[in-house]
């Protein structure tokens, strides 16, 4: 790491979380870098289902702003307040049901109801189809009179959650309601690939490799610009944005996507934190049964967004 930055905290690796990541990285090495294409959306939804069940909480299907999607609501959850959290899987991948455990994790640490829309997936629906099914599902939330709005998302969910941000922060302005926060996990910043860490933690990284990256971002972009705003927050205007939070694993190839979000949202005047967490790999918050690191973080996660969202 660089010099430390106060805005910057290493949480180090645990024998016991180290243990485990040994044990998730011998288990995932054959498909390393293979996961590609429509064929992978079966065996990724299968994982995340597999995240354990969280304890007191609900799930309902429903549409909000037209966009279909799920529902995670914990026993006894903050009125006129919810979460918008945007899924992952590298735009290509993932569904609102297949995360609805994960985000019920989420919402029962914040004590809020969080909603997981089923943005539509490249490479059927390229750029910008998913941040405007998310734009909608925003606009949707702020009209059934739901005033305070946290957004989360994790990888390709999280660059969504960042873009939504520039988005409602810029309308808001004109009289639009902005979220009161964001937290962003392990989010994808920056589609044209230039982070460092796609060299440096190229070995470390059990999952991504650059070229397995590179195709499943060009299936989303298509012919967009990679450094168009909309598709890479890192290239955008992030002034006057609501405090975000961005939690991330130190064995990431896009661990500078992170650090370099953040690094530009501070000098940009915005109260953004960066968590990194020494040896864990991409995802790692899901796996709150095998990582204390997973669920320090949560908690982390839900006392930010149980403040923001008071």
């Amino acid at each position: 790491m660089a010099l430390k930055q106060p805005w910057l905290a290493v949480h180090p690796l645990s024998q016991q979380d180290s243990l485990a990541a040994t044990a998730l990285r011998a288990s995932v090495a054959a498909v390393k870098g293979k996961l590609a294409g429509t064929a992978a959306r079966g065996p990724f939804n299968g994982i995340m289902e597999r995240v354990a069940v969280p304890a007191g909480v609900t799930f309902k299907a429903d549409t909000v702003g037209g966009i279909s999607g799920v529902w995670a609501k914990p026993a006894r959850p903050r009125k006129h307040a919810a979460i918008l959290h945007v899924h992952g899987g590298w735009f290509n991948l993932g569904t609102a049901s297949a995360y609805r455990n994960f985000v019920g994790h989420i919402a029962a640490s914040a004590g809020a109801n969080a909603f997981v829309p089923d943005y539509r997936l490249a490479p059927e629906h390229p750029f910008p189809a998913a941040v405007e099914d998310v734009e909608a599902c925003y606009r949707g939330l702020v009209d059934e009179g739901i005033n305070k709005i946290a957004v989360t998302g994790d990888s390709a969910g999280g660059n969504l959650a960042l873009v939504l941000l520039s988005i409602t922060g810029a309308q808001a302005h004109n009289g639009g309601i902005a979220p009161v926060g964001a937290v962003a996990i392990s989010p994808v910043t920056d589609l044209a690939l230039t982070g460092e860490s796609f060299e440096t933690r190229a070995e470390a990284d059990p999952y991504f490799t650059k070229s397995q990256v590179a195709g499943l971002v060009a299936s989303y972009l298509g012919e967009t610009d990679p450094k168009n705003p909309l598709a890479s927050p890192l290239y955008g205007d992030l002034s006057g944005l609501p405090p975000i939070r961005v939690h991330v694993g130190d064995d990431e190839v896009l661990l500078d996507d992170s650090r370099r979000y953040v690094a530009r949202a501070v000098t940009a005047g915005v109260d953004a934190a960066l968590d990194v967490w020494m040896g864990m790999p991409h995802g790692f918050v899901a796996n709150v049964d095998s990582f204390n690191a997973a669920r320090q973080a949560l908690s982390a996660i839900g006392a930010f967004l149980t403040e923001r969202l008071l």
